[in-house]
């Protein structure tokens, strides 16, 4: 007697119909939503040549966008770097009152307008502000100036590492630092041997997506700048100057830089992800085995 096949039933979305069609949404989405303004930016910057390129990016004001959107990156990554790296220390191998609290409170920036954060920076730190008369006193200023954008910029960028960091060192758990610890090496000492190699792609991956976010703000800082041209305009903010001034090549050249600085982010994300960064991976003891076992093999990323 012939046995019979019995048929697999179809899966969700596996008929050739609706496979193609999604495929096709996709399609259609990235290439109008992504791919076609960035290639418009670069066919538009360069559509009076290479030569007229490069005067435009020459303009004094242009280059002084530049440098004080390097100068605004310089300064913020690492300060937001270090947070983030306590940060996450803290929250994944302490426990104490308010830990919860302070996740949540590190997240606050992912959940608020950049706009809303310039504005409460105006309320803080400006004449009127809560320390206006203090800082005024002291001939401190903060606002439209640089501090001001560094500290806007530090705002919206906050979370970044610090959450690249916490579910990773969540997930390793405290033992590599306990067994570190109980053989007398010091809270340094613990964190550069044990910690830091273990996080080490993952720190590299926010600290990429934080200096991104840092040179693309806008929001934040054009309230707390002043949009002052040649003084306090960061590339952003230029780019938007020389857009009313209706110098459209000027302002896709200037863009084209932002662009640039994506796609380099972009190869770096997916340089970092096949290195390892991000993924998940259980911690081992050497020599840590159960009696009768092997120790666990070494990896690396």
């Amino acid at each position: 007697m012939a046995q019979t096949k019995t048929r697999r039933p179809p899966r969700i979305g596996e008929a050739p119909v609706f496979r193609n069609t999604m495929i096709a949404i996709v399609l259609v989405f990235v290439v109008l939503v992504i791919v076609a303004p960035l290639a418009v930016i670069g066919f538009e910057a360069f559509s009076k040549g290479v030569a007229y390129f490069g005067k435009t990016i020459a303009n004094s004001d242009t280059r002084h966008a530049i440098m004080m959107t390097a100068l605004t990156a310089l300064i913020a990554v690492p300060i937001n770097t270090t947070f983030g790296v306590a940060a996450a220390w803290a929250i994944t191998k302490f426990d104490f009152p308010g830990r919860r609290l302070l996740l949540i409170v590190i997240e606050i920036p992912f959940s608020v307008s950049p706009i809303v954060a310039g504005v409460a920076y105006m309320f803080v730190y400006g004449l009127q502000g809560l320390f206006g008369d203090a800082l005024q006193s002291a001939d401190i200023k903060i606002l439209f100036a640089l501090p001001g954008i560094v500290l806007a910029s530090m705002f919206v960028t906050a979370p970044f590492v610090a959450r690249e960091l916490i579910p990773l060192m969540q997930a390793q758990g405290r033992d590599l630092e306990e067994a570190a610890t109980s053989l007398g090496a010091s809270g340094w000492r613990t964190f550069f041997s044990v910690t830091l190699p273990n996080i080490k792609w993952a720190l590299l991956y926010g600290v990429i997506l934080c200096n991104a976010r840092v040179m693309g703000e806008f929001g934040a800082v054009s309230v707390v700048s002043g949009n002052i041209r040649g003084q306090t305009n960061t590339l952003p903010l230029h780019i938007e100057l020389l857009y009313h001034d209706y110098n459209a090549i000027g302002a896709f050249a200037a863009a084209s830089i932002l662009a640039a600085l994506a796609v380099v982010t972009l190869i770096a994300k997916v340089a970092l992800e096949r290195r390892g960064a991000g993924r998940v991976r259980p911690p081992s003891l050497a020599g840590a085995s159960p009696a009768g076992s092997q120790p666990l093999p070494e990896t690396t990323p």
